[in-house]
């Protein structure tokens, strides 16, 4: 007998064979079924349809190839492996490696056709930071670095590109039936090397956890929009938690909102951890619940978080989220801060700003857009007693990761805010979603900070404003132009405000209460941080 399950061990092992011979018949028949368009048809009732489980990972076999006109080209010789292509991207279509040079070169030995071994092999660059300071210190120990992008994930967003910036280490190509063979062929050969050895994976650069296979828990595969905010914001919270704790460590209850709508598209499940989808309203209540029964397992290791939206956390499910932080549970919360309804076609909720035209308060004659001011749920959440609380976008990721790793570590419950871009409502392009999210902090719009309960005694010793720009002044003042940057500023870039300029580009009085109402509140950070 198994004690755990009071059942004959026999019994276990014979349940354990189903269920893989499940996946094995779901990845084959189900998966299969809808890649080839034949499902309506062809496929039967299934009692895991009924029981809604999808395994996990069958976003794995989804293909998104035919969706868009360009893919990203990979320059190796201006690479400096910084890794910020691949942690912006929402789609985990684009992903770095370091390797050995013997190792490459007896990969390469197995291409029979010399051209493809010689393009392969221009595919791999010398770096600074994985090459040439290893060298100098321990020579024959330097690593080449590759980057590679997978045609069946990639959506075209052209994100990549642009946080590549000036390196001008991609660049987006048209494709043909020619360049997207040689994309599966190099992607294929990249998944056949050798993992990235430890060696080469600096933890003090936090962008390196994306080497690391324990940290690819989002294999792809999701029905999100082009150069989506909210996807990346995913990746990187569970990169950071894979890397410390394991795929096995790590669990999830998301609360119904575009994640979940995204990320469970029957038959594709990007993720390879568990996870369960509960109500918008009540994802804390169930998380509580589960932690619950974790720690009577034994399980306090292992981390648990819940993944909603601003409406889900802010609004509907803001009692619930009260609840548990008060209750001093070991959950972990990331919201997706959209600053609007993106599931259910672009409401406004009480985390849009005042002036934003949305549905629900649209901009028309009599009221330009929405009247209140924004809610602020960060500053909300300080104000319980013993949470970690931070703000942060993807454009900050090493203040983004450190987030997430103290937030693990932290031994109680824990909450961070995400500006999380969503191109159709805020009205901007597919590949904007991080220039957004640094505008948004640099503008005082959305600032960034970390609030430690076990920084000290004293409200200043535990909130930190660092990352902020020019974190004393009202405003950051842009070095080129002189001019600050400001709420309007921010607003000027996004659809969602453009009512509230004439045709002479000047401000309307409503964008002009939102700059100050967001100056107020960059006031009130500064003073409880101490800084004024």
């Amino acid at each position: 007998m198994d004690e755990r399950f009071d059942v004959p061990v026999e019994e276990l092992a014979e349940d354990i064979r189903i269920n893989v011979v499940d996946i094995e018949d779901f990845n084959s028949r189900v998966i299969s079924a809808y890649n080839d368009g034949t499902a309506e048809k062809g496929l039967e009732a299934d009692d895991q349809v009924g029981r809604s489980i999808i395994p996990a990972a069958t976003g794995a076999f989804r293909d998104f190839s035919y969706i868009a006109p360009d893919i990203p080209e990979f320059i190796a010789e201006n690479c400096v492996g910084c890794m910020d292509c691949v942690t912006e991207c929402p789609d985990t279509a684009i992903l770095g490696k370091v390797v050995e040079p013997a190792a490459l070169e007896q990969g390469l030995s197995q291409i029979s056709d010399e051209e493809t071994r010689k393009t392969m092999a221009a595919q791999w660059g010398i770096t600074n930071k994985y090459f040439n300071v290893i060298e100098k210190k321990n020579p024959g120990q330097g690593g080449k670095f590759g980057i590679f992008i997978d045609p069946s994930k990639c959506k075209g967003c052209a994100e990549c590109v642009d946080a590549c910036g000036d390196h001008n280490a991609l660049r987006m190509v048209a494709k043909n039936d020619n360049n997207m063979e040689w994309y599966k062929t190099a992607f294929q050969f990249f998944r056949g090397l050798p993992e990235t050895p430890q060696k080469y994976i600096n933890e003090k650069a936090l962008a390196d956890m994306m080497l690391a296979e324990r940290s690819l828990l989002y294999v792809g595969g999701a029905g999100s929009c082009m150069g989506c905010g909210e996807a990346t914001a995913i990746r990187m919270m569970l990169a950071a938690t894979g890397f410390v704790y394991g795929q096995e460590n790590v669990g999830m209850v998301a609360a119904t909102g575009c994640n979940t709508v995204y990320t469970s598209t029957y038959p594709y499940n990007p993720y390879r951890i568990a996870w369960t989808n509960s109500l918008f309203e009540n994802a804390p209540a169930v998380a509580m619940g589960v932690r619950a029964k974790w720690d009577n397992q034994g399980w306090r290791q292992k981390r648990l978080w819940i993944i909603g939206g601003d409406g889900a956390m802010n609004d509907i499910g803001f009692q619930s989220l009260s609840r548990m932080l008060a209750a001093g549970a070991d959950i972990k919360v990331i919201v997706l801060d959209t600053q609007v309804y993106s599931n259910t076609g672009g409401q406004t909720s009480t985390s849009s700003f005042k002036g934003q035209d949305a549905k629900m308060s649209f901009h028309g004659k009599s009221i330009p857009g929405k009247k209140e001011n924004r809610k602020e749920l960060a500053n909300i959440c300080m104000m319980h007693k013993d949470v970690y609380v931070a703000q942060t976008t993807c454009a900050h990721p090493n203040h983004f990761y450190k987030a997430v790793m103290d937030a693990n570590q932290f031994p109680g419950p824990a909450i961070i805010n995400v500006f999380t871009t969503c191109q159709p409502e805020h009205g901007v392009g597919d590949n904007m979603a991080e220039h957004q999210a640094k505008l948004a902090a640099d503008s005082r719009t959305f600032p960034i900070f970390i609030y430690d309960p076990r920084k000290g005694s004293k409200f200043k010793e535990r909130l930190s404003l660092a990352g902020n720009p020019n974190v004393k002044d009202d405003w950051y003042v842009n070095p080129k132009t002189g001019e600050p940057v400001d709420f309007v500023t921010f607003a000027r870039s996004e659809g969602r405000f453009s009512k509230h300029f004439d045709k002479d580009g000047n401000a309307s009085a409503t964008l002009s209460a939102s700059r100050q109402e967001r100056l107020e509140n960059w006031h009130l950070l500064q003073e409880l941080a101490g800084i004024k």
